[in-house]
């Protein structure tokens, strides 16, 4: 074993750092990705379906996909959120546009 080590110690420490450089990297790139979309926060009388229509110019899915990218990304269950929940939409989020309160309907 102490032969097998010495011929290919080397080759055992790239490839185990080369693993874990590859999971830092994937870690780091997902959080990143999350923080590129537009966030709105929930209020009184808010759906899915209402964002998904509010936002129909600015992204490229139909309105059943947009609900069904939120349903999935944010967590939520049979279409329900609450007021003062904050969910991800896929629109590209500005620098200085992060958190968006959408209008409450009356």
């Amino acid at each position: 074993m102490k032969k097998l080590w010495n011929s290919y110690c080397y080759a055992i420490i790239l490839v185990f750092l080369s693993i874990t450089g590859s999971l830092i990297l994937s870690f780091q790139l997902e959080d990143q990705e999350d923080d590129q979309y537009m966030m709105v926060t929930v209020n009184e009388n808010d759906s899915l379906w209402g964002i998904a229509e509010q936002f129909a110019e600015e992204h490229h899915f139909s309105t059943a996909e947009f609900v069904q990218w939120m349903e999935t990304h944010n967590g939520i269950t049979n279409g329900k959120i609450h007021p003062g929940d904050t969910v991800s939409i896929p629109v590209k989020a500005d620098e200085d546009q992060y958190i968006t309160e959408l209008a409450s309907r009356e």
